[in-house]
């Protein structure tokens, strides 16, 4: 139907789908028979369905009552259209509300990890401030304990001194020169008293100063131990971990403690070993001399019994042929002449032509017997046993010729299904490439396609990628964040197409930038709810988004080992 949008279509698809249209009534059974779960209707306004058969030529009948049925259906279908479309556009605002809330919490997200930097930083400073204060605090309370005492020491002689003034005022006659003394003594200690005075009022205000700077310290210490205190959790696993590694480090020692007395039993062990070693190299040795020689005479041997037994066949074989020649002009004699060779050597010799001597004569019988050439009795054999290769080599051929027409058929019914699943697989790839890369992208355009499209089996693919705001096609004219994108948006659309338990990634998002970066994890954070991922990483985004974190770290002098981090918010589930 032109003008109606997909959703009406499948709904009258689900509501007329199982209807059928025929010329009579008829034909309208047979189908319904045929057909007993279809509604059947005829031009005539007969009608035909599972609830029951209804007859009538009418419009008011009930072909009018079915048209009033599927008009009220009908207008239903349009009326739920239209709220689904509401709904649709409801959603579709809130999706961009969400988005936006998701940028704005992203923006907040970052602002939070520049402010927990900070917070790190002086926290650190602030710990450091507090050990110099209580330093410098343990030293200025020294040394204002010293001065007390120095100054309690000086008031004790001021007051004794001016206990015994008026004595020395009633003899000042008599010690006049004491008295001048004692004026001069006077007045120095006083200077000292108003120095040390001057000295304590500048103690005390530096331990007032330092008093307040401790509440200061104090005030940032308890909230530094607030702020520790949410660490606890941590502290304390580490505590174990730490127990559990000092066990670990004794059985380790204890362990290499018996490796090493092992190691000098197994010393002493290889030690006799060698030497006996050294001893069966030796008797070895003498063995292999004394066998190197016996086989040299083994061998002399061998080779006069070869040069015998070579003689002794030869021998042999011309007895043998001497035989078989006796045997077969016996045989000649009985098959040919039909006489026994006792009878041929009595027979006398047989008339030759003038001027031929007898050895002529049988010179020239054996050169025709030459140019016939030697009897084989075992022709017949020898035939049947090639026919009957022939016939197994035979079989043997029909087989191989009807075991490559039945590969052949295997072959085309495995083309076809790999024709079909890459047809499929790239159609699901093709479509989810579009999505990915319009999500990573926004505006862009990302397509795949076939460089052979009438050949499935040889087709190559071509990845055709158009950021928005760049008119280029190709990935090489794309900058080198750009075309890790566009493959992941490949990779991503594959792993949607076919989906798998696990993926493995190494360093994939290293050359994308921050914006890029915030997208691949919110594609790994769609993905996750239905697969886990395994990434390598140094980008420390990334690491924030695991929920849990493996490396490999080497002590000086050790060797390597891998340490596991679970992440708070992992911990925290």
């Amino acid at each position: 139907m032109r003008g109606t949008t997909p959703a009406v279509e499948s709904l009258l698809d689900g509501l007329f789908g199982a209807v059928g249209v025929v010329d009579d009534a008829t034909a309208g059974v047979d189908a319904s028979l045929a057909n007993p779960d279809a509604v059947v209707v005829t031009r005539h306004g007969d009608r035909f369905a599972p609830t029951g058969w209804r007859l009538g030529a009418s419009g008011a009948g009930a072909t009018g009552a079915a048209l009033a049925e599927a008009t009220e259906r009908a207008a239903t279908a349009v009326a739920a259209v239209e709220q689904a479309e509401t709904v649709v556009a409801h959603a579709r605002t809130e999706l961009d509300a969400a988005r936006r809330s998701e940028t704005e919490l992203t923006r907040q997200l970052d602002q939070n990890d520049g402010r927990m930097t900070a917070a790190s930083d002086g926290l650190q400073r602030v710990e450091s401030e507090r050990r110099d204060a209580a330093a410098e605090a343990e030293g200025l309370g020294a040394h204002l304990d010293e001065l007390t005492d120095r100054t309690g020491r000086e008031a004790e002689l001021v007051a004794e001194l001016e206990t015994s003034l008026p004595a020395l005022e009633a003899h000042e006659s008599d010690l006049a020169e004491r008295a001048r003394l004692m004026a001069d003594a006077r007045e120095a200690l006083e200077a000292l008293a108003a120095e040390v005075g001057a000295l304590r009022s500048d103690l005390e205000m530096r331990s007032v100063s330092v008093v307040e700077r401790r509440q200061f310290l104090s005030s940032r210490l308890a909230e530094v131990d607030e702020r520790l205190a949410r660490t606890a959790a941590e502290r304390d696993d580490a505590r174990g971990r730490r127990i559990l590694l000092d066990a670990q480090a004794v059985a380790l020692d204890g362990l290499a403690v018996i490796a090493a007395s092992a190691q000098e039993q197994a010393g002493v062990q290889l030690a006799d070993l060698r030497d006996r070693r050294r001893r069966q190299s030796e008797a070895t040795r003498a063995v292999a001399v004394e066998l190197d020689a016996l086989r040299r005479t083994r061998a002399e041997a061998e080779r006069d019994l070869a040069a015998v037994r070579e003689r002794l066949q030869r021998v042999e074989v011309e007895s043998a042929e001497v035989r078989l020649r006796i045997e077969a002009a016996t045989e000649a004699l009985r098959r040919d002449l039909d006489c026994e060779p006792a009878t041929a050597m009595a027979t006398g010799q047989p008339e030759l032509a003038e001027g031929v001597t007898p050895i002529a004569r049988v010179r020239e019988l054996e050169r025709d017997l030459r140019i016939m050439g030697p009897i084989n009795p075992l022709a017949l054999e020898e035939f049947e046993a090639l026919s009957e290769r022939h016939e197994f080599l035979q079989t043997q051929l029909d087989d191989v010729k009807e075991t490559r027409r039945e590969l052949n058929k295997v072959i085309r019914a495995i083309d076809e299904e790999i024709v079909n699943v890459f047809a499929a697989a790239f159609a699901d790839v093709s479509q989810n490439f579009e999505k990915l890369f319009a999500a990573l992208f926004p505006g862009g355009v990302g397509k795949l396609r076939l460089t052979a499209p009438d050949d499935l089996l040889v087709t190559g693919i071509e990845v055709e990628a158009k950021p928005s705001g760049k008119n280029v096609k190709k990935l090489s004219l794309l900058s080198g964040g750009e075309r890790s994108l566009a493959a992941l948006a490949f990779l991503f659309s594959v792993f949607r197409s076919r989906p798998s338990p696990f993926y493995v990634m190494d360093e994939v998002e290293a050359a994308l930038d921050d914006v890029n970066l915030h997208r691949f994890l919110g594609l790994v954070a769609e993905f996750r709810d239905e697969a886990q991922f395994i990434i390598v990483s140094h980008q420390k985004r990334t690491m924030e988004a695991a929920d849990c974190l493996y490396g490999v770290t080497m002590q000086p002098g050790g060797s390597s080992k891998v340490v596991s981090e679970r992440t708070v918010a992992d911990v925290g589930s």
